[in-house]
């Protein structure tokens, strides 16, 4: 009780009554302007804004010329609930309103209002497809109508074309593609080839949690090059195909395995080494975990399907194929290797980050989904952001009636296909929700025993979703849809539906995420309509046998046995058993993913760095300050390395290895000369070889013009920082699998990795002052210089859905010179 005292939803909702009364009171004053006074608005608003009104001023006006607007444009006129879910959206929240509520449409008057400052807001959405669809239909009018403009981010389009689309006021972009961007914004060569040129100031998140909780584990990954390590794989590969039960373990609940020592013997004996677990062995011990959760754990037509020769990854939330995207850390490797496929060199890493950490960079973050409170306290943790419960426009008046359980899967299955039988017969449509492809497909052999004429929508069929979508709400339509019930295309009821009782959902199973059984169950009884649910689960469905086990069975059947009145099996015990176990596993599922995040926090802090000194370098006029101080920096610390202290203001300077380190290294070769530097002290040798550096650099300077010497050491910076930053992430990766995958002296990874991080990030700053000083005295400045990536054809690891990716317009690159150090 005392958690609903405090819970944020009702103070929210309070206050956005308030401001959609007042919206509401504009109603008939807005109605009465004409076409032209009511696109007049918005410059007006700007104006107001630019002479010191704030955005909060502003909103009850901006609020009621979008809902009379959209009246005009759509032909919808927002109801109360929508102003209110406008509202806490606004205030940087999560509006969690339902299924058919029309969360699209009240996206756009928060969206609107935060466009009048001109900074950019970014609708991100699940999909290309829907992005697409607001962008050319009624929405997008609607902004177009209001004197806005509307762009679309999608994959294909070139640099040119983003960066038009980031300038628009408001931007529709799927989640990775806005990662992907961040990333390769700061990979380019020229700043006028960043895309995102203002920033990332306020984005609005449609299907918060699937974006922001269910892709929060896998971060968005650009690679290129490739490492020679296939052979590794098979060989991984056959031992995991050669042990037996006994010599592995599987974690039931964590999904994870690990060798027993039997097995850590059979693999010291087949890869003839002494000590798996030696330090050196960490790739070893890395390739053969992943080949034993390739062929224990994944399972084909589940986790991924197998096409052409291709291992496609299946989408746990969606159910749909993500062509082209790639498990990371060499899994997708060994998955190639287990099911015999060509195994796909493994490339090398050069730009990460997690969606957690990309997200909160924005200055404003909020969303909307019809399912987001039973994640109220990750979305708080780590975004700052309450979930505020908007009511339904309607009461709903769908049916959700108890699970039915049973002992075994073939009981549970006969019942339902019963229950779908006798509806279909009615008439009534009926929606079964399955968790994988291979139940879809078996539900469907048994429908088709019973000549009941059905729609199958899952991974491996749905090229035709909407058009499924669209004819699933008809008079005796049946339809199974694998995890893919929705997101983003609404059910709608055909003639004759309300009477029979509205679309019936029949879920197959529990899913371990009590919000995707939501999902599922919100595809019926949107904005008032009738409708019906039930889940049928069973003792040997996979999520019972994680947490119950061989006992709860035993215990269903007693019941089954001694109950005579031949109803199945439904009671309030069994559905907190349930809850329960899918409340441990968004548990364990929140702590894995506060661990994705806490391991990238180290890379955070060091990726901000980096790519703060990277677009000072690109955008400063010149940074011949910056190169200075560097090699100033630079060489003094390396001055320093043969000066030895032997006693108090007594030093050993060490002369024969310091013209060695310098003369040929850093300068030509018999730039220092013995007799130069004998005669200095320790303070006076470190200052006559600064000053060396610094006179070089102005030969340099006075020998060519200013924008020539200027683009020298751009080119200088760019490509040293590049280098070892590249090096520097994939070696970071490397560190983090073999932190993860060894306990050194009872230490925690985490710490290990964060302190071994920090060292390796200083010297890595270090080698970059050093790289640069040499260069930047050694080179020749050339007049036709060019920048030139480090790692050209780059791949992201995020592929696109339902169609194979086109092949990228290749346009020629003159910039493809060699350096002059080269």
């Amino acid at each position: 009780m005392l958690k609903n005292w405090f819970d944020p939803s009702k103070k929210e909702l309070k206050r956005a009554k308030k401001i959609a009364d007042a919206v509401f009171l504009l109603e008939d004053e807005m109605a009465a302007l004409s076409d032209d006074q009511l696109k007049q608005k918005t410059e007006e608003f700007k104006s107001r804004y630019q002479k010191g009104e704030t955005l909060e001023e502003l909103m009850v006006e901006a609020f009621a010329v979008v809902r009379e607007a959209s009246r005009r444009v759509t032909g919808l006129f927002p109801y109360f609930v929508q102003v209110q879910g406008a509202v806490a959206i606004y205030g940087g929240n999560i509006a969690e309103m339902r299924t058919g509520e029309g969360k699209t449409l009240t996206a756009v008057m928060p969206a609107y209002l935060h466009a009048l400052n001109g900074e950019g807001v970014h609708i991100v959405t699940v999909n290309e497809y829907l992005a697409g669809r607001e962008v050319e239909g009624e929405i997008g009018d609607l902004f177009r109508f209001l004197g806005l403009t509307v762009g679309l981010n999608i994959r294909e389009l070139n640099r040119e074309q983003k960066k038009e689309a980031y300038d628009c006021d408001i931007l529709y972009s799927t989640n990775s593609e806005l990662g992907f961007d961040y990333l390769r914004d700061h990979m380019v060569l020229y700043a006028k080839d960043m895309v995102a040129q203002r920033g990332l100031n306020y984005a609005i998140i449609d299907e918060v949690d699937s974006i922001l909780i269910d892709e929060a584990r896998t971060p968005l990954i650009i690679s290129g090059g490739s490492k020679n390590n296939q052979n590794l794989y098979q060989a991984a590969d056959r031992f995991a195909k050669s042990i037996r039960d006994e010599d592995y373990e599987i974690e039931i609940e964590s999904k994870s395995i690990a060798l027993t020592q039997s097995g850590i013997e059979k693999a010291e004996r087949i890869f003839q080494i002494d000590n798996l677990y030696e330090l050196k062995h960490v790739s070893l011990v890395h390739h053969i975990n992943n080949a034993l959760r390739a062929n224990y754990i994944m399972s084909r037509d589940k986790e991924y399907v197998v096409n052409d020769g291709e291992v496609l990854i299946v989408d746990q939330f969606t159910g749909r194929i993500l062509r082209g995207r790639q498990f990371s850390e060499g899994l997708h490797q060994a998955l190639e290797a287990k099911e015999s496929v060509q195994v796909k060199r493994e490339t090398v890493t050069v730009a990460t980050i997690t969606y957690q950490n990309f997200f909160r960079m924005y200055k404003k973050l909020s969303g909307m989904t019809g399912t987001a409170k039973t994640e109220e306290e990750e979305f708080r943790d780590i975004y700052n952001m309450d979930v505020i419960e908007i009511p339904t426009n309607a009461p709903i008046i769908r049916k959700d009636e108890p699970d039915f359980i049973y002992a075994t899967l073939k009981d549970k299955f006969k019942s339902l296909v019963d229950e779908v039988e006798e509806r279909h017969k009615l008439g009534q449509p009926l929606l079964i929700g399955t968790i994988a492809v291979e139940t879809s497909e078996m539900l469907s052999f048994m429908l088709k025993q019973r000549r009941i004429n059905h729609e199958v929508l899952n991974a491996k069929n749905h090229e035709r979703e909407a058009e499924i979508v669209a004819k699933a709400g008809l008079k005796g339509g049946v339809t199974i849809a694998t995890n893919m019930a929705g997101r983003g295309t609404d059910i709608k009821l055909g003639e004759g539906v309300v009477e029979l009782g509205g679309l019936a959902v029949i879920g197959s199973e529990r899913h371990e995420s009590r919000r995707i059984d939501n999902q599922l169950r919100g595809r019926s009884g949107r904005q008032g309509d009738p409708g019906y649910s039930r889940f049928y689960l069973s003792a040997e469905d996979e999520l019972m046998m994680r947490f119950g086990g061989e006992s709860f069975k035993r215990r269903i059947e007693t019941l089954e046995r001694i109950n005579t009145t031949d109803e199945p099996l439904s009671s309030k015990l069994f559905s907190r058993f349930v809850t329960s176990a899918q409340k441990r596993i968004e548990g364990n599922n929140y702590d894995s993913r506060k661990t994705v995040l806490k391991y990238d926090d180290v890379l955070r802090k060091q990726r901000e760095i980096i790519y703060q000194n990277r677009r000072e370098v690109l955008t400063f006029e010149s940074i011949e300050d910056q190169v200075r101080q560097t090699v100033s920096n630079a060489l003094y610390g390396q001055a320093t390395q043969f000066i030895h202290a032997v006693g108090k203001n007594e030093y050993k300077i060490d002369y024969d290895q310091l013209l060695a380190h310098f003369n040929g290294n850093v300068f030509h070769l018999d730039t220092i000369k013995k007799e130069d530097i004998e005669k200095l002290n320790e303070q006076e040798i470190n200052n006559f070889i600064v000053d060396l550096g610094l006179s070089e650099l102005d030969k340099k300077k006075e020998a060519f013009p200013p924008e020539v010497y200027n683009e020298f050491l751009k080119v200088v910076m760019l490509r040293v920082i590049d280098t070892y930053w590249m090096r520097h992430i994939d070696a970071m990766s490397e560190l983090r699998q073999g932190v993860t995958l060894q306990a050194y002296g009872q230490q925690q990874p985490l710490t290990i990795y964060q302190k071994e991080g920090l060292r390796m990030f200083n010297e890595m700053v270090q080698n970059i002052s050093n790289d640069v000083a040499r260069y930047a005295i050694r080179a020749q400045i050339k007049y036709d210089q060019e920048r030139e990536a480090v790692v050209k054809n780059t791949q992201t690891n995020q592929g696109v859905e339902d169609k194979k990716p086109k092949k990228p317009k290749v346009r020629k690159n003159k910039n493809q010179r060699n350096l002059p150090w080269r």
